[in-house]
């Protein structure tokens, strides 16, 4: 039995503890939050055993394990690093951190420490997306031309007006952090390597340190390109939708629902076909959870679990992250110089201080 330790009282309590007890090789002990008597009281809900208003206590409790953080992107990087130094197992959220260096820090004390260290990029462990994988690879729509995606929502955090690290930037997070990360996991998953992109950001009228809106052209090292027009301040927004171009046909991922994880509908067409079809897709394990999220993270924290227990690849890991980082470095910086950015590959471990 593996005993976790999760940091985070939120996505942590709600996607991360539900996630990891569908596997019956762990046993989440402990829960830790800012607030010690908000902790104790989701805890004793939830029935686990300890709850911590300290991660340092929860990461220094000798009976804990393995760390599952859902923190602000700017406080990841301590709780990593601390966990690793004690020979625990990390699982994050993303994105990595709020900075290049702080994501370069902890990519470096995986690689020096040989623990298994994944980040939950969770969109590809969604059924529909995994069989979309399978039909592009298998040639389903021909060589890819262009892809395009649209992901235009209006989340709680900007509803509220809330300054949080999901509208702020500079807690890394803001659209960036908290969509863009996603997507520059899942564009390469798809289709490779990124290799150069061009970005513009915006905030609301007023409160542009509100950063909730992206238009953004990459080039994949392949060729092929991709726009992405993202927000999350679109009031009775379209949804998220990918679209693959390709020679001899269409193959678009489509949710119109306010759910991020649930609602995915897969739509094909092949020359000489006069419309999309659906393609049905069926996801026995989605329908026993309250929350759209929790499917997939359980698929991700059994991919953890695997690689504690046998070695198994911890996929994605610490270098999907940093890379991601990378990318999203790469956005930010296209916006303030108002250029394109060569995009190169991260770094070794010898550059990274392993």
């Amino acid at each position: 039995m593996i005993r976790l330790g999760v940091v985070g009282c939120n996505y942590g309590h709600k996607v991360q503890l539900p996630a990891f007890r569908a596997d019956a090789r762990c046993e989440v002990i402990a829960l830790a939050g800012s607030d010690a008597a908000r902790a104790a009281e989701i805890a004793r809900g939830a029935n686990v055993p300890k709850a911590y208003g300290d991660w340092r206590a929860l990461v220094d409790d000798p009976a804990v394990q393995a760390v599952a953080i859902a923190t602000m992107p700017a406080l990841q990087a301590q709780i990593a690093v601390r966990a690793l130094e004690l020979g625990k197992p990390v699982f994050a959220e993303k994105p990595m951190a709020s900075t290049l260096a702080d994501a370069g820090a902890m990519l470096g004390k995986a690689r020096l420490s040989r623990l298994p260290a994944m980040i939950d990029f969770n969109f590809h462990q969604i059924i529909s997306w995994q069989r979309a994988k399978a039909m592009l690879d298998d040639g389903a729509i021909g060589k890819l031309r262009h892809l395009a995606v649209h992901w235009h929502v209006e989340n709680r955090a900007i509803q509220a007006r809330m300054r949080n690290w999901k509208t702020v930037s500079d807690d890394g997070g803001g659209v960036l952090g908290n969509f863009v990360s996603h997507c520059f996991h899942y564009l390469e998953w798809f289709c490779g390597p990124i290799a150069r992109l061009s970005a513009r950001l915006s905030g609301l009228p007023g409160a542009d340190e509100l950063q909730t809106s992206v238009a953004m052209a990459t080039e994949f090292a392949a060729g092929q390109l991709a726009s992405l027009s993202i927000s999350c301040a679109s009031y009775l927004g379209s949804g998220h939708r990918l679209e693959f171009y390709g020679e001899d046909g269409t193959l678009v991922l489509d949710n119109i629902s306010a759910d991020y994880m649930r609602g995915f509908e897969l739509l094909h067409g092949k020359r000489p076909a006069a419309a999309l079809a659906r393609i049905p897709v069926d996801d026995p394990a989605d329908a026993q959870y309250p929350d759209g999220r929790i499917a997939p993270v359980s698929r991700l924290a059994k991919r953890f679990l695997d690689a504690i227990e046998t070695g198994a690849p911890a996929k994605p890991g610490f270098a999907e992250g940093y890379r991601v980082q990378q990318l999203i470095d790469a956005a930010q910086r296209s916006h303030r110089e108002g250029r394109a950015i060569e995009v190169t590959r991260q770094p070794s471990g010898e550059e990274m201080g392993t």
